[in-house]
């Protein structure tokens, strides 16, 4: 039986994942971990996400996962970020006037309130829907998941694309975003795979039997 601890650090869509997890599991121990030491032993991580950017940082910080998952990384073992849970790991966020996220990833996090529709107005905000993927490199996890499948996303921010080297999965919202990065033992996706019905639990059921390597 495998380990995957679910990080809880006061915010995101906590039981969502982990009942979609359960559920392409059945077999294995899900976790819900309030503190690092509810995690060791796990097989592998999962870090959700939603809401305030700065509040998860905070959160996160405070919690002391920053460690946990760093050594995490370092010692190959999978992670999974999902939404916010993606964009703490990259470098810079614009959210509340710039906020310094975990640095796992380079890329910064902009808004799209500051994006342009062809028509000239601005991009309505939050991107909320369905929308198609289109996987930007082979990985275990997009195994038994169509090219252009549509996934849920929800969010007022968003990683760009362009110049993105660890795109691992696009989408388009006025801009090209990533819809999913991946290194090594790190897949994080800004959809929802919890919301994203067959597709969506096809990823998570193949998080739970990746062994952390393309």
């Amino acid at each position: 039986m495998q380990k995957i601890a679910v990080l809880d650090y006061g915010m995101g869509n906590l039981h969502s994942v982990a009942s979609a997890l359960q559920r392409v599991a059945p077999d294995e121990e899900v976790v819900l971990a309030g503190k690092p030491e509810e995690a060791q032993g796990a097989d592998r991580l999962l870090v959700p996400g939603v809401g305030a950017i700065r509040d998860c940082m905070a959160g996160f910080t405070d919690a002391g996962f920053t460690p946990l998952l760093k050594d995490a990384i370092d010692s190959g073992l999978p992670v999974l970020g999902i939404c916010v849970g993606m964009q703490i790991m990259m470098h810079h966020s614009e959210e509340n006037g710039g906020v310094d996220c975990l640095d796992i990833f380079p890329q910064p996090v902009k808004f799209f309130g500051s994006c342009l529709e062809e028509n000239g107005e601005r991009l309505k905000v939050p991107h909320m829907g369905w929308n198609r993927v289109a996987q930007k490199r082979p990985h275990p996890l997009w195994r038994d998941i169509d090219d252009g499948d549509r996934f849920y996303f929800v969010h007022s921010y968003y990683v760009p694309a362009d110049g993105n080297g660890e795109i691992a999965g696009q989408t388009e919202y006025g801009v090209s975003l990533a819809a999913a990065v991946a290194r090594q033992n790190i897949f994080a996706t800004q959809f929802h795979p919890e919301k994203s019905a067959r597709s969506g639990l096809q990823l998570l059921k193949n998080f739970v039997g990746w062994k952390g390597h393309v």
